[in-house]
Order: C-alpha cells, then structure tokens, then sequence
C-alpha cells in the first residue's frame, strides 16, 4: 500500500511546480520533500520524476497516481464534514479567502456572527486575487473562497471544485461631483494595472462608449480609486459592494443591468457540506441580505 502523505506531496508537485514551492507550502525543506518522494518511487517501483533543466516534471506513472490521490482525498473530505456534522458544535479551524471590497465590507460583519454563532470556530482569513485564491484553493491552503467574477471575464474553473453564487454587484460610473457625463472621456481615469479583468473591463466599457480613457492612475486598491474620484482627480468605474455601510460621496451613474460583477464562493467538493463550511456561507448570505443599491 502507498504512504498517502507521499502521495499527497507528489499531489502538490504536479500543482506548484516546483519542489521548493511544495516546501514552502507545507513547511518542509526542499531535500526532505525529495527524500520523501525517492522513498514514494521505491514503493511504486517505478521512476516518478523526470529532470528537465533546474526542473522536475512528473511522468506518466506519476499522473495516475495523482488522480487517484486527488480522489482519495476527495473522500477524506468527505468523511471529515460527515464526521463534523455528527458533533453538536462547530469547532476546528475553517481557512477563507477573498478580494479586497468583500474584506471591506462583508467579511467583517461575517466574522463577528461567526464569532457570536459558533465561538469554539477558528477561522483564519486572507485578502487574495480571485484567481490566486481559487489556485489556492484547489492546491488545499484554503477551505472555502469568497470571490468576484467581472462582466466578459471570466474565472477558471477548476475540476472538483463546488462553485455557489451570492449575488450580483452591479458597477456604476463614478465621477466627481458635479462633473458632466459628457466630459468622462477627456477626464483622468483611475483603473487596476494592466492585465487584471477590472482593467480590461474598464478599457473595454470606455471604448464601447467611444472614447480612449486617459489612464493616468493605477492601484488595485478600491479606497485609492474612490480617494481620486472624490478629490475630483479622476473618474472611475465602482461596484455597488464599495458603499456598503459607507456614505456615497461621488456622483455615481447607471450602466446596463448586464454590467455587474458576479460574486460566488467556492469549495472541494467533498469539503462543501462540512458544517463550518456552511455555516459561513449562511453567515456571508445574511451579511448580503441588508444590500441595496445606492441612489
């Protein structure tokens, strides 16, 4: 029978990439992660890794192997929320992610009915990219992400991942008081650094409605966004989430009923009905419930 912790490090192999990054991840030194994978080829009897360059790939051998690892932890998932769902209380540690506008405003009132509701619960929190979270997830270092989803750019979605929709934002323009629609396109923008979906979204939308933005600022930073709009400094694109619990004080324009981001979160599949699971889901729900848009 395979040692399944050595099989779960050559798991984490094909998903990092790199001996150091399984290391890294899973507190261990780069040698006793490759020790441990020549003691997993001896067991199989076969070679598991191929040298390419400073590199390692996995062969063919190695990739059944993983795909059955994966399963077989799929399953101990599985049996871990059937176990917690038999305790009367929530306890252990539930590890979350999201992007930066959750952490703001939702994610706060979350936390504080988690604490109230269930208070033998660690949960252990962290801004990410949704991508970067969604890798994460998938590589084991989260159990549950919260993340958004922008108009035409869509997230990749991984195999054995349970994805759940909350609720759609909608995004408006944002423009300092009193300034002209019309002048929007010879007025400084602010958007995220090339290559992020709200950047390419933002360009698109400023295009579609005939003009070239003038990208004067960058940040991925919502607070720096709306700090530039309400100094009169540029104009930018805001979703909805941005006011939660927080007074309005630029002067926001509709766009269609199609531009909105989609908010969902996600789990492993066999980690989706495991009670802290869902018991932060039901929390983040009801921190959604009080939205309405502004104005």
């Amino acid at each position: 029978m395979f040692d399944l912790h050595r099989l779960r490090l050559l798991r984490e192999l094909s998903r990092r990439g790199t001996l150091a990054a399984v290391a890294q991840a899973l507190n261990y030194s780069p040698s006793s992660v490759s020790q441990q994978l020549s003691l997993l080829e001896t067991e199989v009897g076969v070679p598991l890794l191929e040298p390419v360059g400073r590199r390692v790939k996995l062969t063919p051998q190695a990739e059944i192997l993983v795909r059955h690892t994966e399963e077989v932890l799929a399953r101990l998932d599985q049996a871990e929320s059937e176990v917690a769902a038999s305790l009367h209380e929530i306890t252990g540690t539930l590890r979350v992610a999201t992007f930066q506008t959750a952490a703001l405003a939702l994610i706060p009132a979350t936390l504080a009915r988690m604490r109230d509701e269930h208070p033998s619960l660690r949960i252990e929190f962290q801004v990410l990219d949704p991508a970067e979270a969604l890798s994460a997830l998938n590589a084991r270092d989260f159990d549950l992400v919260f993340v958004e989803e922008w108009p035409d750019q869509p997230e990749a979605r991984f195999t054995g991942l349970e994805y759940r929709e909350l609720c759609r934002d909608p995004i408006r323009l944002a423009v300092p008081r009193g300034l002209p629609v019309a002048e929007i396109g010879s007025h400084p923008w602010i958007m995220e650094t090339e290559g992020f979906p709200q950047r390419i979204f933002n360009v698109n939308w400023c295009r579609q409605n005939g003009f070239e933005p003038d990208v004067r600022f960058s940040s991925t930073d919502v607070l720096v966004k709306l700090r530039f709009v309400e100094r009169g400094l540029a104009v930018a694109l805001l979703p909805d989430l941005v006011w939660y619990d927080r007074e309005i004080t630029v002067d926001l324009h509709e766009l269609p009923a199609d531009r909105s981001r989609l908010l969902f979160t996600a789990a492993r599949a066999g980690r989706g009905q495991h009670p802290a699971v869902r018991a932060f889901r039901e929390a983040l729900a009801l921190s959604v419930a009080p939205l309405r848009p502004p104005p």
